[in-house]
């Protein structure tokens, strides 16, 4: 593909990757992703806003060939990850009178992973700005969004946002803009769930101040772009400050059974009751759409069997996501079989202390539940719908 104009003189440069199903070695990624880039000329200097990754190093050179970019004054580093920053060397290299341009944190960053020449870099302070001679650039400090070093960069005269990471979708697309507003919905809730929802308050506190922003153009690092921005900064909105819903998660595996009989028997209690449920078997779940169910969800219910006298492994690995991404829930429980003996409901309540929650009493039972063991799971259904009828949950 050919760069884009966004503007005269500001075009796209950057690569899309239809083929990546993994990021990080931990994210799967099953529409691809795209490594945004943004060349913007000015009337005495040009700068380019971050890189690609260096799998896609050749998509980022045939790009500024065929612009005949010559000269780079700058190159903004937004974040220090690789995925944006691996190709700032080779770019230097290449462009020998070129600085690169990013917070006081980031320079050590740069430094570290990428052996960026300390006097080849620039940092800026935040609403500190830069001309380019008919066109200013200001860079908004965003501290940990995701990174303690993210910055965002801000064109005043065409009111374009180059936020980076914030607001990004891993979709790969011919799209420029987003055109799709489902499919980018969902691709950026996923993105959001697993990368941006364990630093939700400080992005709340980014968010506020982008309201003084005029934004007519969303250009982040992955995925389309938004030429409507208050599509994509209203969905951030609600995943951040909204209440939970009237909904709960129910991941789960089962070896011989029991906890299977539990878990449905369970999700009828709970749907008996008016409440929502969306239940995945860790089998075969895919994490990405677990981290999005925890977005809105207002109570996590794990069921595991016993292994070894602890949870299975898939259920620990489940809880040990929950704890990580730390969404907005406000109730846990546990349910679940054993055959002898078990630590299970000891050991995942210790896994998850980033969870700021309830916890619910647990339905642990010996092989095959028994009607006790489906008297409890009623009492536990209607104990999880009357909590959320307390809160508001909707």
């Amino acid at each position: 593909m050919k760069p884009r104009e966004i503007r005269p003189g500001i075009h796209a440069v950057g690569a899309i990757d239809w083929d990546r199903r993994l990021f990080d070695s931990l994210i799967p990624l099953p529409d691809g992703t795209s490594y945004n880039s943004y060349l913007v000329k000015g009337s005495e200097k040009t700068v380019l806003i971050d890189t690609v990754d260096p799998t896609m190093e050749h998509e980022l050179w045939h790009h500024l060939a065929d612009l005949d970019c010559r000269h780079l004054d700058y190159v903004v580093a937004n974040h220090a990850e690789q995925d944006h920053s691996g190709m700032l060397l080779r770019v230097l290299e290449k462009y020998p009178q070129a600085q690169a341009v990013c917070t006081p944190r980031c320079k050590g960053m740069l430094m570290d992973f990428l052996l960026i020449p300390e006097e080849r870099i620039m940092t800026v302070e935040d609403k500190q700005t830069i001309s380019l001679g008919d066109r200013t650039l200001e860079f908004i400090h965003a501290a940990w969004v995701h990174w303690p070093e993210t910055m965002l960069t801000y064109v005043k005269e065409e009111r374009i946002l180059f936020p980076c990471d914030l607001f990004g979708s891993h979709l790969a697309t011919t799209d420029l803009y987003v055109t799709n507003e489902g499919r980018v919905y969902e691709a950026a809730k996923r993105y959001y769930a697993e990368i941006m929802m364990p630093f939700r308050g400080n992005i709340e506190k980014h968010l506020e101040r982008l309201k003084g922003y005029q934004i007519d153009i969303i250009g982040p690092s992955h995925g389309p772009m938004y030429n409507r921005p208050a599509y994509i900064m209203d969905a951030y909105r609600s995943w951040v400050l909204n209440k939970p819903k009237n909904e709960v998660v129910l991941p789960y595996i089962s070896m011989h059974g029991s906890t299977k009989v539990m878990v449905e028997y369970l999700v009828g209690a709970l749907a008996d009751k008016g409440v929502t449920v969306k239940q995945f078997n860790l089998e075969n779940a895919d994490i990405g759409k677990l981290a999005m169910a925890l977005v809105d969800a207002g109570t996590l219910v794990i069921g595991t069997p016993t292994v070894l006298v602890g949870p299975h492994p898939n259920v620990a690995y489940a809880a040990f996501l929950a704890n990580a991404i730390r969404p907005k829930l406000q109730f846990v429980s546990i349910i679940g079989s054993f055959g002898w003996g078990s630590k299970a409901v000891e050991q995942l309540s210790a896994m998850i202390p980033n969870l700021k929650v309830e916890v619910l009493p647990p339905v642990y039972c010996k092989g095959l539940p028994k009607t006790d063991d489906l008297k409890a799971l009623d009492s536990l259904a209607e104990a999880i719908a009357q909590k959320h009828r307390e809160r508001g949950f909707a």
